[in-house]
């Protein structure tokens, strides 16, 4: 895309002239505009226009995980905690898109943004102005006189050049930025909203599994108290007993810590005090599951998708304006001005005919000597164009890692949760068999404090996993922009050109 524009500044309203000359002057003027603007175009002519290099990023066809998709349609995931089935997971995501702290700042830098777009758009504008003076003199004890004047002062920049227009396309840019990093924060806001929650529940789970093996441990070693009173076993087997069920006892107060932590955690990305939700949170729930089915869209579309990238491009078109603007300080500026109002000696004459004054004015200004800093200006806006583009490739190859990453945890995720499981089914079933050997004596207690510990652990790691299958899902949601709609109010329109001079394969 080429850019090219020549910049202007306003210029302040002329005194005011005798009527009778009002009309010659105003010919003058318009006849001076008209010579000065015809020299100025044919000194800006021969001004090339500024030329900016693509940018070639290489964006696959397909993501390399396909396996995890699915053949027909992409899945809208603009309400994609609804997916885990879960009332109060929703309740709370909705609470956090409307109290939490970060979203609410993100809201008002947005709002402040579209406020600087609308005073760069009065630019382009005339500026009119209204003043009215009384004034009385006196010299050697005597009055002088008096005079009244009201009146009406006009003044508008002739934009011919574009930079009020590049300055206003910079704002526009800048406020869809915005927007889209609003929506950026959503989208992170969510994803942390439902991280914590899946937390929240699989220490739950855990705790309430601690507790189970707890008491299957208490049971044993009431088991063992009584064969060694009856001479069976020595007091070493109890002993063992006692130890590994105070071992477990002792990850209870952890998991109860962790829980409590979460909660906070959850009650302040709402915008809540931190033990506001205890109460709420305080029933156990399951661990999350979402169903696997998702059809994911293609690397290009995902890449429209997200709002940090989104950002970055509006970034980018920024900044190519901002060029254009600096560029544009270098050429004439153009402007033209006006009064008209009353003037008279006393208040009665002052609404008569002759008092009726006015004045047009046309002008030109151009730099002629600044020691070099308007094109050093241009050189920093230029400087800034680079780090836009370095920005905007940033965020195109971090969003294609966050997906692939993605993906490839959520397929271990899927491998580990299954090979646990088994693990875990066996574990349950030797446990069981230890402890009714143990009750027939025809094994040692060692083997039933093996099975115990094995059961406990591969339990304690199947919850994890399933958790951790659940996060990746939502990991997943994440880098696909999930949660945050282009085309919404308040949000920067989706776009159907790609940033300016990229290139995408």
């Amino acid at each position: 895309m080429s850019w090219f524009g020549l910049a202007a500044d306003r210029m302040p309203a002329m005194s005011i002239l005798h009527t009778g000359r009002r009309k010659a002057a105003a010919r003058m003027a318009l006849q001076a505009a008209s010579g000065v603007l015809a020299l100025a175009l044919c000194g800006c002519g021969s001004m090339t226009a500024r030329q900016v290099a693509p940018i070639d990023i290489d964006v696959p066809a397909a993501w390399s995980a396909a396996d995890v998709s699915v053949a027909g349609g992409t899945t809208s995931l603009a309400q994609w905690w609804m997916r885990f089935d879960d009332p109060l997971l929703g309740r709370l995501v909705v609470e956090a898109l409307q109290a939490n702290t970060s979203v609410q700042s993100a809201q008002a830098a947005l709002r402040q943004a579209r406020a600087l777009r609308d005073v760069s758009a009065a630019a382009l504008w005339p500026a009119v102005g209204g003043a009215a003076t009384a004034r009385r003199g006196a010299a050697g004890g005597r009055t002088t006189g008096s005079s009244f004047a009201a009146g009406l002062d006009a003044s508008w920049e002739l934009d011919i050049f574009g930079a009020n227009r590049s300055a206003l396309d910079a704002s526009e840019a800048s406020a869809r930025a915005s927007a889209a990093s609003l929506g950026d924060v959503r989208v992170s806001i969510v994803a942390e909203v439902a991280l914590d929650y899946i937390a929240l529940r699989g220490a739950q789970t855990r705790l309430s599994i601690a507790d189970d093996n707890l008491a299957s441990q208490l049971e044993t070693l009431q088991l063992t108290q009584w064969r060694e009173q009856a001479g069976l076993v020595s007091s070493l087997e109890v002993e063992q007993a006692r130890s590994a069920a105070e071992q477990t006892r002792a990850q209870l107060p952890t998991l109860r810590s962790l829980i409590g932590q979460t909660s906070h955690a959850l009650a302040v990305l709402t915008g809540q005090p931190p033990a506001a939700l205890s109460a709420v949170l305080a029933a156990p729930g399951p661990v999350l599951r979402v169903d696997a089915g998702l059809a994911l869209s293609l690397p290009a579309e995902t890449l429209r998708q997200r709002p940090d990238v989104r950002a970055a491009e509006d970034q980018l078109r920024a900044a190519l304006a901002r060029v254009a603007q600096a560029d544009a300080a270098l050429a004439p500026n153009f402007h033209i001005g006006g009064s008209v109002g009353l003037a008279a000696l006393t208040l009665g004459t002052l609404t008569s005919g002759s008092a009726v004054v006015g004045a047009v004015l046309a002008g030109v200004s151009m730099p002629v000597f600044d020691a070099g800093a308007l094109r050093a200006q241009v050189r920093a806006q230029e400087a800034a164009l680079d780090q836009a583009r370095a920005a905007y490739e940033v965020a195109v190859l971090t969003a294609l890692k966050d997906v692939e990453d993605a993906l490839v945890a959520l397929r271990g995720a899927r491998e580990r949760l299954s090979t646990l499981q088994r693990a875990a089914d066996a574990a349950g079933n030797a446990a069981l068999l230890a402890r009714q050997r143990y009750s027939s004596g025809l094994i040692d207690f060692q083997t039933v404090l093996d099975t115990q510990r094995t059961q406990l652990s591969t339990q304690d790691s199947v919850v994890g996993a399933s958790s951790e299958l659940s996060a990746n899902h939502v990991r997943l949601y994440k880098a696909l922009g999930g949660g945050w709609r282009p085309d919404a109010g308040d949000a920067s329109p989706a776009a159907t050109e790609d940033a300016p001079g990229a290139s995408r394969s």
